[in-house]
This record gives C-alpha cells, structure tokens and sequence, in this order.
C-alpha cells in the first residue's frame, strides 16, 4: 500500500516541563522560548508541519496552541501550523474556529486544527463541565465546528451550548476551508466518526503499530460505507535522531526513561532493555540513525498507508543542541529519502 503523494514530515511538541535530577521542572517560559526555535528550524530547514498540544497542568507550558502557533507564524514562512490537539470537547467551536481563522490569517494560509477528546481530563472540572457529557460534548462540538467550517450563516441547536440561528462567524481564513482532523488514541468509535465524516485521521502510535493496522482498514472502509472517498492518515510517534543508531540510543535513553516515569507511570520503569526493544525495527519508537528512521516510516506506510508522519520531539529534558541537531537531520536525511522511496525515484 503506497503513501499519497507529497508524504508531509513534521515535528510536534505538548511542552513538557521535565523535571531534572534536583527536581525542578524546566521555567515554563524557557520552553516556550525552545519551542520558537525548534518551530524556526524545522521551517528553514524544510519540514512541512509543526504541531504543539493543548494540556492544562502544572507540567506543560501549553495550555493555548493558537497563541503558540500565532507566534510561530510570525517568526516563520512556509511550514504548516496545526494544533495537536485542541482539546475541542470542552472548548466552544466557535472562539476555536475564530482564533483558528486569524491564526490563518496571520500566517497566509497556513493553520489547521486537530480536534481530539484529550489524553487528561483536567480541562472538564477547569472550565466548569460534568464528565457526564464527556462524548456528547465532543460530537456536538465537532459538528458545530465543521458546521461553521463550511460558511457562514451558521444555523445550529444542541444540549451543551447555546443554539445558534443564522450567525455569523468571523473572520473567514483565507483558506477556503480550515482542515480539520481528528486525533484518536486507538478507539474504533473515533476512527468510525471520523471515516464518516471523511475527515482526515491521526493515528497515536504509542503501541505496537502493527495493531493499528485494522484501525486505519476501518478508518477507510467507514469513509466507502458514507459513501466518501477516504481523507488522508498522519501518524504520530515519539522521535530523535543522530547519525549513527548507538549514539542516538545513548543520548535518548536517560531522557526518554525519564519521560515515560514523569508522563506514563502506569507504564513504570523504563530499562535499557525495554527502550532497546521499542526502538528496534518493528517498535514504536523512532529512536536511532537516519537510515532506520527511514526504513521504520516506509514498513509503516506499508501497512497503515499513510501520508504524514509527525515527530514528537525535546522529550524527557533532551537538550536543545541535540534537539535541533534532530530535528535538522529529520528534515535533511529522513525526509528527502523517504519522498524518493515512495516516488518510485
């Protein structure tokens, strides 16, 4: 199964605040400051997406994609900027859809939004909502969402928000339409939804990829079932690179180990034999040389058939030299071969 053509890399961040061995959590303003570069890199050395999350706890510096992306796009030029996810199940659609549409823009043409119901639950409580409602407000939002996508006046009633009789949002992007995805971690039902829809997928790959393979057959069998044509799959993966595949696993090992003990407890320590076998040929981890990140993307196209693959990247307190030596390798090594792979060139 071959990628469509202009498979897309790019690199994508929650901004972590990684505690270091004294305990202390990076300054949230030093890694939003990382972030800028990493964004300004990635765009002048040639990547085509940079993402950043929405998280609302004491251990990110990102609680608002848009501002985020608003200030890569004046520090950019080319690169897309989408969020990774807006948490859109306690968000309202339309403030999302007007910051998403300046944002737009802003930065010529550039912004998409990836919709998800969210890893952490911390924004229902915050922002005043019952997780009783947890997927009706999601499915509500995501159809008001693309409801006002679509133009304006903008008719719409449901039960989590104030109906609306032939408003109009503003501004309008300067994209005929703003992309909208949708990000899911593995449930059928999203993948369904989403086929359905015919909207655009990202897959979370943080198992083996192997078992995401019936996800994305689903994904496209729900989009023929709705009478669409499938939209496209992104994947995304927890990333770093150096030239030679023992020196990338001796750099990422100590700070990885710490990022699943700070982020993913119930997963519990990460030993060097474990990483080993995460980061081998058919693992879930992207850590390595040039060449087995290639070879990882292109087995993986193979077999989910996607056409975006996005790099979780500066995970577990990595350095910024390394982190930008990786993100430049990504755009330099990986992405050109992997385009010649798959053009047959």
């Amino acid at each position: 199964m071959s990628a469509a053509p202009g498979f897309e890399i790019g690199i994508f961040t929650f901004g972590e605040l990684t505690r270091g061995q004294d305990g202390t959590p990076i300054p949230a303003g030093r890694r939003l400051r990382d972030i800028l570069e990493w964004a300004r890199t990635a765009d002048e050395a040639g990547l085509d997406v940079f993402g950043v999350g929405e998280h609302h706890r004491e251990d990110f510096a990102v609680s608002s994609p848009q501002m985020v992306l608003a200030a890569v796009a004046a520090e950019t030029s080319r690169i897309r900027l989408t969020s990774t996810v807006t948490v859109l199940s306690s968000a309202d659609p339309v403030r999302v859809f007007e910051e998403f549409a300046t944002l737009d823009l802003l930065s010529g043409g550039r912004a998409e939004i990836t919709a998800g119901r969210g890893a952490y639950l911390e924004s229902f409580p915050l922002f005043g909502q019952s997780l009783d409602h947890y997927d009706r407000y999601f499915d509500e939002r995501l159809e008001l969402l693309l409801r006002i996508c679509g133009g304006n006046p903008v008719t719409w009633s449901g039960a989590t928000r104030a109906p609306l009789q032939n408003a109009g949002v503003w501004p309008r992007p300067v994209q005929e339409e703003l992309p909208v995805w949708i990000a899911v971690g593995g449930t059928p039902a999203s993948v369904v939804r989403a086929g359905s829809l015919g909207l655009p997928l990202y897959l979370a790959i943080l198992g083996e990829p192997q078992r995401f393979a019936p996800l994305a057959e689903l994904y496209r069998r729900s989009a023929a079932d709705a009478g669409r044509a499938p939209a496209r799959i992104g994947v995304t993966s927890h990333f770093y690179v150096e030239p030679t595949s023992q020196g990338a696993k001796d750099t990422f090992y100590p700070h990885y180990a710490q990022y699943i003990a700070q982020n993913m407890p119930r997963t519990g320590r990460l030993d060097r034999e474990a990483f080993e076998h995460w980061s081998g040929g058919r693992g879930a981890l992207f850590a390595g040389s040039p060449a087995e990140i290639v070879d990882k993307i292109l087995w993986e196209n193979e077999i989910l058939g996607h056409s975006r693959f996005l790099a979780q990247v500066g995970l577990g307190g990595l350095g910024q030299a390394e982190t930008l030596r990786s993100i430049e390798l990504l755009a330099t090594e990986v992405l050109p071969q992997v385009r010649a792979a798959l053009s047959g060139s």
